[in-house]
């Protein structure tokens, strides 16, 4: 039966791919199986391995890059924040520094303000002391120089000093009440 298959062949035109004997076709199917085992059980699985790793490399880099971006993205808006905080901060910190100038000019104004009014009161004081003081003196020595010179004019010596100091006295006081009046009076009068 073989032979009957292989007879209309063996006019055929194919040359060298025709076998000339049955046992090389089944030979070469036979090798045609084995390479085909060979390749299905060894080289394919070493390439789909292969195919495999690169895979993953692949999708483990894209993998990697898309989680360095989203954490570059990350650091990028908690910078951002950090830098908004700080030009907040800065612009409390330079708010506050201004308000604080502002109150210290405040009091030292109103602490050079009260000692200028306080340093004005003492001179005001010294001055009415030291006022008062001449007064004094004065009356004592108007006093003395009147009564000495009452006493040349009148040819005798005026020794009784409480009259003498109530006469002057009384003199002094006509005087300034004169000067007061004076300086009350309107200026066209």
């Amino acid at each position: 039966m073989v032979a009957q298959i292989w007879a209309p062949l063996e006019g055929s035109t194919l040359g060298p791919l025709l076998p000339s004997h049955i046992s090389e076709f089944i030979v070469g199917i036979i090798l045609a199986v084995l390479v085909w085992i060979v390749i299905a059980k060894k080289v394919v699985p070493t390439f789909e391995k292969m195919y495999a790793e690169r895979a993953d490399a692949i999708q483990g880099g894209m993998e990697r890059a898309e989680k360095a971006q989203v954490e570059a993205e990350q650091a990028l808006a908690q910078y951002r924040q950090q830098l908004s905080e700080a030009r907040e901060e800065a612009a409390r910190i330079r708010e506050d520094a201004k308000n604080q100038g502002a109150q210290i000019v405040s009091e030292m104004r109103t602490q050079a303000t009260n000692d200028a009014a306080r340093i004005m009161a003492q001179a005001r004081q010294q001055l009415d002391a030291e006022k008062a003081s001449v007064l004094k003196e004065l009356r004592g020595e108007i006093g003395g120089l009147a009564t000495t010179l009452a006493g040349k004019i009148v040819g005798e010596s005026l020794a009784d000093d409480a009259r003498t100091r109530n006469t002057v006295d009384r003199f002094i006081a006509d005087l300034e009440a004169q000067a007061d009046h004076q300086s009350d009076a309107p200026v066209g009068s």
